[in-house]
């Protein structure tokens, strides 16, 4: 019974991944595609998709808090070891961006159905790191800014989500985003625009 019930459990988890997998490319290819969609390019029926997620909104939250958790790994990642504040941000947006590509036409799908204070309260703990890495470059003089550390990751985090949006629009091109959106985020902390420029260039050669 207990091995019935494994095999249920490892068969149901399967499917769902699977569903999300689908999903998420589904929807980059297009953003109105229905659950029936979903569920005729997952090779289940209608009913199996509703069965993991109650509606559309309930499948695209868990898209996004997937990609929350994948930003969030990427930008610790990024840091990680760094003792220099400014190459610590800059690694962390490099490292991001190279997921964003993947993930940037969901942010802006998810806009429509997660309340941008649902986004906010996902990415808290992005924002909690940013801020003491920001606080510490701060207190060291390698950043100026006349805002205090916790307001300047908030309007970080507002500038990446609309270069996001840019690239989407077509107003940046995607292999020149990565780069841009590290500069923009050092000068924005007080870096000279130079120094930010040659570090980035540096780290992404």
């Amino acid at each position: 019974m207990a091995s019935m019930t494994t095999g249920n459990t490892t068969r149901a988890d399967a499917n769902r991944r699977r569903i999300l997998d689908v999903a998420l490319a589904e929807l980059l290819r297009d953003p109105d595609a229905s659950m029936d969609q979903i569920a005729r390019a997952a090779g289940v029926v209608r009913r199996t998709v509703y069965g993991h997620f109650p509606s559309r909104e309930a499948l695209i939250s868990t898209l996004v808090d997937e990609a929350v958790e994948a930003l969030s790994g990427a930008h610790a990642a990024g840091r990680a070891g760094v003792r220099d504040p400014a190459e610590a941000v800059a690694r962390s947006v490099l490292a991001v961006w190279e997921l964003a590509d993947r993930y940037r036409l969901l942010i802006a799908l998810a806009q429509r159905t997660v309340t941008m204070q649902g986004i906010r309260e996902r990415l808290a703990p992005v924002r909690k790191d940013a801020t003491g890495v920001l606080r510490r470059g701060l207190d060291q003089g390698v950043f100026t800014s006349p805002l205090p550390a916790p307001a300047l990751a908030y309007v970080q985090e507002q500038m990446l989500v609309a270069l996001m949006e840019a690239v989407n629009d077509g107003l940046v091109a995607a292999q020149e985003a990565g780069r841009c959106a590290a500069v923009t985020i050092l000068t924005a902390a007080g870096v000279p625009a130079s120094k930010a420029t040659e570090l980035v260039a540096k780290l992404n050669c």
